[in-house]
């Protein structure tokens, strides 16, 4: 019987070491992406109301995609800041040129 004791408990303490040492190896989850679309057709951007309404829907997509953050959470405020103003930055260099030719643009954001 002490045999099968020692048997029963060396099975337990590799059984808990293994479960604890499985967190370490999983990976971590993959950072979701935001996506909002920006139509663009029926925008005139050869006039100043065209392009001033493009800047509104990009800045509105870039609100979207970066989210809020708590009143309290002031790291929060600050990240969702940056990634607003990265992703409007991106936004309107690569969208102006898509936008010229009437094709929605994707403003993206990984956070």
């Amino acid at each position: 019987m002490d045999k099968g004791f020692k048997i029963a408990a060396a099975s337990f303490l590799i059984t808990a070491a293994l479960l604890k040492g499985v967190p370490a190896l999983a990976e971590p989850a993959p950072t979701p992406v935001k996506v909002s679309i920006v139509h663009t057709a029926d925008l005139d951007l050869s006039s100043e109301a065209g392009k001033r309404q493009l800047d509104q829907r990009l800045s509105q997509a870039a609100r979207e995609v970066c989210g809020e953050a708590s009143e309290v959470d002031l790291q929060g405020k600050n990240d969702v800041r940056a990634c607003r103003a990265d992703v409007l930055a991106k936004a309107r260099s690569e969208g102006a040129e898509i936008a010229s030719r009437g094709a929605p643009i994707t403003v993206a954001a990984g956070r």
